[in-house]
């Protein structure tokens, strides 16, 4: 059945018929985003939900949401989504960083050219009937210095923008490289440095509770006297009374807001002041970038919903297209070995580990962490996924530690799991054949050549005669086929495996009489999510 998409904000009619052309079965409902009663009673028949910010996607509503798997926000802000409340549910959040990029700069480029030559208000004042030439003093940007707070996608195209007017521009950014600033002609500095030197400042950051407040009152009190203050980002990046403060003393010179801590803003103690140009939240409100985010949103869930490529998420690690095709085994690997640790173990996990050898260590390893980690807390809780089961582990304690290193074997690449409990550890190793199927390579340090099946059995001995029989008949006696049957050893007469692929689950009384028996220390069947 083709997966089903609900769009219940308004996207435009080319972004509806990309859902269409991929296959998609897709409704188009603009009014569902304001109306929660009826999105709440709809919302569980779509495995994708395309918003922009008018619908509010609340714990309450992804609590109806049984098939949802993706939520794509055509924007960047996500504030109108839950994303703690989707990852346990295990649903994907995606957003649009790059398609209102130029807009948003170019916003922020506008509003500092009309802070410095105070557009609006000599507007206000022409329009009046006054000729005020003489009250509007202005100041060039030629030479100035443009402090940048934030200098990823939106201020590296501003840090451009102001090269073009002949600006020297500092960037505070502590995920800058000195390569990239290099790259961009921009001088990395701190914070202090930045408000000390900077002529005018640019906020281009997200709100975290790391930047929230960032231009505080006292931050505000050691910029440069005379500086003029653009924030097209978020609201709550500035301290609004510090900074009303700020103007009336006129340590600040102006100020121009396209963002404010409470939106819609229908009062500020900034809006009775003449040194400040205020827009309604309009840096990404232009034709072209309102189509790009809606393409890209359309996009980004399609691939997703049809081949499992993750662009863009907030909540999972990113996955290519590209990638998606190269990994999948591997995923797939990833998570049959965390199922299978997690299946064999009872007790509370303190820890899990992986090592990645060769081929594999190169690859997207963030992704293959969340494969492992839903394939060990599946066994606890079958609803989790590679969303969920990262934060369910963090919520439980559980430690993750990774390892990469070159090719050490006969194999091109494997990956091996261990799960830490408080008495022991338990590890299992697997790998991809050129057929692309996963295969189990190694279980408690006994080399074994394993095919994974939907229902198989586990079993521990002493490596004695008769076991392999014992096996058989029972099972036989019973009506059980077994597909594929795998032995290991770590010595004669030590310890000795065996891996059964059966076509079915082997009923409790079969498994009952091969623990009866006396052969076995350990008879436990396994499931796997195959196909």
């Amino acid at each position: 059945m083709a997966p089903r998409v609900l769009v219940s904000d308004a996207l435009s009619e080319t972004a509806v018929q990309i859902f269409r052309d991929r296959g998609i079965d897709v409704t188009f409902d603009p009014a569902l985003g304001k109306d929660k009663e009826r999105l709440s009673e709809v919302i569980g028949d779509y495995d994708g939900l395309a918003i922009r910010s008018a619908t509010k996607v609340t714990g309450k509503l992804l609590d109806r949401a049984g098939r949802l798997k993706v939520v794509g926000r055509a924007g960047i802000g996500v504030d109108n989504v839950d994303i703690p409340a989707a990852s346990k549910k295990g649903v994907i959040v995606m957003n649009t960083p790059f398609g209102n990029s130029i807009t948003t700069a170019e916003h922020a480029i506008a509003l500092m050219m009309a802070l410095a030559r105070q557009i609006p208000e000599a507007d206000a004042s022409t329009r009046a009937g006054k000729w005020e030439k003489s009250r509007f003093m202005g100041v060039e940007l030629t030479a100035k210095t443009l402090g940048l707070i934030g200098c990823g996608n939106i201020g590296s195209i501003v840090a451009e923008r102001a090269h073009g007017l002949k600006m020297k521009v500092l960037a505070y950014d502590p995920f800058l490289s000195e390569e990239r600033a290099l790259r961009l002609g921009v001088t990395k500095v701190e914070l202090d440095d930045l408000l000390a030197r900077a002529d005018f400042i640019s906020l281009h950051v997200p709100l975290t509770d790391k930047t929230r407040s960032i231009l505080s009152a006292e931050a505000l009190a050691r910029t440069r006297p005379g500086v003029r203050i653009v924030n097209c980002a978020r609201g709550g990046l500035i301290d609004e009374v510090a900074l009303a403060e700020a103007l009336k003393s006129g340590h600040v010179a102006g100020a121009a807001l396209d963002v404010f801590a409470v939106e819609p803003a229908t009062e500020s103690p900034l809006f009775s002041l003449p040194n400040v140009v205020c827009t309604p939240h309009l840096g990404a409100s232009t034709t072209e970038a309102q189509e790009n985010v809606a393409l890209q949103v359309a996009e980004q869930m399609a691939d997703y919903l049809l081949t499992g490529a993750v662009q863009n998420a907030l909540n999972m690690p990113s996955v290519t297209a590209e990638e998606a095709a190269i990994m999948g085994p591997w995923l797939k690997l990833a998570d049959h070995l965390g199922s299978f640790v997690g299946q064999m173990t009872d007790e509370p996990i303190t820890a899990i580990n992986v090592l990645y050898d060769g081929v594999v260590a190169d690859m997207n390893l963030e992704a293959l962490n969340c494969a492992v980690i839903a394939g060990v807390m599946r066994a606890a809780n079958p609803d989790v996924n590679m969303v969920s089961a990262p934060v369910v582990a963090r919520e439980r304690g559980i430690q993750l530690s990774t390892t990469r290193q070159e090719k050490s074997g006969v194999f091109d690449g494997y990956v091996k799991v261990t799960v830490v409990t408080e008495d022991r550890e338990r590890s299992l190793a697997g790998t991809v054949f050129s057929d692309h199927k996963p295969r189990f390579i190694q279980i408690k340090g006994i080399n074994i050549d394993a095919e994974i099946g939907a229902h198989m059995l586990y079993t521990t001995n002493n490596d004695v005669p008769g076991v392999i029989g014992t096996l058989g008949t029972t099972l036989g006696r019973h009506g059980v086929n077994i597909a594929n049957f795998t032995l290991g050893r770590s010595a004669q007469g030590r310890d000795a495996i065996a891996l059964l692929y059966l076509d079915e689950t082997p009923p409790e009384t079969v498994l009952n009489e091969l623990r009866g028996t006396g052969l076995f220390r350990q008879v436990r069947p396994l499931q796997f999510e195959v196909g």
